[in-house]
């Protein structure tokens, strides 16, 4: 009885409020931690399911090798041709023929025709001397012949009467045989008169000075008016129709200098012209004072651009080889003992193992016997990316690529 009744006993109502208080904080946190964890719940599924789409290309583009870009001071292309040995060289030009007229007779110039750079023709008169005396001369040798002549007349006309008298005894055999000499005192006399008048004529002739070769008045000696003598200098003529380039080669290249090897060379003042010549002879002792030898390079001149004196550079061809293509030195690499050029094929380096024949080194140039063809494309800079299998491309495929691409798009209004 005392328990019942105590179990109904009923609370304070300050502490009934104080209960009720204190249970409706409570299951408002309650929810909303529900509601925050439902939440949470429901958007890290949502991101579980939900595909990254930046990553996917990022991981496409590592995977992807990249494409190197070359300059075209990068690749050169190759070109098939016939790649030559040469020797340098240098030296002057001198004429193949000159000459040097001189009086061959006494007397004062009368005229002169020419003068310093004007053509002339073998045979061309270029001076006059006065002739008065020379023919005078002339005249008196004549006068002597004819004197001769007549005494061979007059003895000859008295050895055939001594001969008739002779056949009737009236006259001795000395008495004879001294008319006979008599006839040839007297033709010696005309052979020696004879002579005198041939070179009186010559003397004569001589008063005229001609040119001996064709060829270009280099010098003028004299002036009309002046008194010469004989082997006195009038003219001087070279000829420069043909040169001959004179040049020192050293006695230890001259091996490989051989009569008929082509050499080209340059001379002031023609800059971007190049002329050409052949050996012609090779000096068979050295210079005093030098280990060279003298190398004769015969030059034909027809147009007269050269001229005696000039100083002419450049070389002797001494080993030609056939048509090939012609890689530069610069792409061969070593690749174990063998060499190999990287050959750019469908955008990608490859390593091309390449047999050479004769190589250049002052041209920077070998001559390829196998392994690439005219047009292939090499790459000549040391680049330590480029390697075999590495993808390339060259400014020209990129303008290509982007002149097909403006191309195939739509032209607007």
């Amino acid at each position: 009885m005392t328990m019942t009744a105590a179990h109904s006993i009923p609370l304070h109502p300050a502490r009934a409020r104080a209960s009720r208080a204190w249970r409706k904080p409570a299951l408002a946190a309650a929810v909303v931690a529900i509601v925050a964890g439902g939440a949470w719940f429901a958007l890290h599924q949502a991101a579980a399911s939900t595909p990254a789409p930046a990553s996917a290309p990022a991981t496409k583009v590592a995977e992807k090798p990249p494409v190197l870009e070359l300059g075209s001071a990068d690749v050169a292309a190759i070109s098939a041709r016939s790649l030559a040995l040469s020797l340098p060289l240098s030296g002057s030009l001198a004429p193949l023929s000159s000459a040097t007229i001189k009086s061959k007779v006494s007397g004062v110039v009368q005229a002169t025709t020419v003068q310093e750079g004007m053509a002339v023709s073998a045979g061309q008169v270029l001076a006059r001397i006065d002739q008065a005396d020379l023919r005078a001369r002339l005249q008196q040798q004549q006068a002597q012949l004819d004197e001769a002549q007549a005494r061979l007349a007059m003895a000859t006309k008295n050895e055939g009467n001594s001969g008739a008298l002779l056949a009737q005894k009236y006259i001795s055999q000395n008495a004879y045989d001294s008319t006979q000499n008599s006839v040839e005192l007297a033709r010696a006399s005309v052979k020696s008169a004879q002579a005198m008048v041939a070179i009186a004529r010559i003397a004569l002739e001589d008063g005229v000075i001609r040119a001996p070769i064709a060829g270009v008045i280099s010098k003028r000696h004299v002036q009309a008016g002046e008194k010469l003598a004989p082997d006195m200098p009038v003219f001087s003529i070279v000829n420069l129709s043909e040169l001959t380039l004179e040049a020192q080669v050293p006695a230890s290249e001259i091996p490989r200098v051989r009569v008929g090897q082509d050499v080209r060379f340059r001379v002031d003042g023609y800059q971007q012209r190049e002329f050409t010549g052949k050996v012609a002879r090779i000096n068979p002792s050295t210079e005093a004072g030098s280990r060279a030898l003298l190398v004769y390079i015969a030059v034909r001149n027809d147009d007269a651009a050269l001229r005696a004196g000039m100083f002419a550079k450049g070389a002797i061809v001494t080993d030609r080889a056939e048509v090939a293509p012609v890689v530069p030195l610069a792409a061969l690499r070593d690749d174990k003992g063998r060499q190999v050029v990287y050959r750019i094929t469908g955008g990608k380096v490859v390593a091309q193992p390449v047999t050479l024949g004769l190589r250049n080194d002052d041209d920077g140039t070998a001559q390829v016997l196998a392994g690439l063809e005219d047009g292939a494309r090499v790459i000549i800079s040391k680049l330590p990316a480029v390697k075999p299998g590495a993808q390339v491309s060259l400014p020209a495929d990129a303008a290509a690529t982007a002149a097909t691409a403006a191309a195939a798009q739509p032209k607007k209004g």
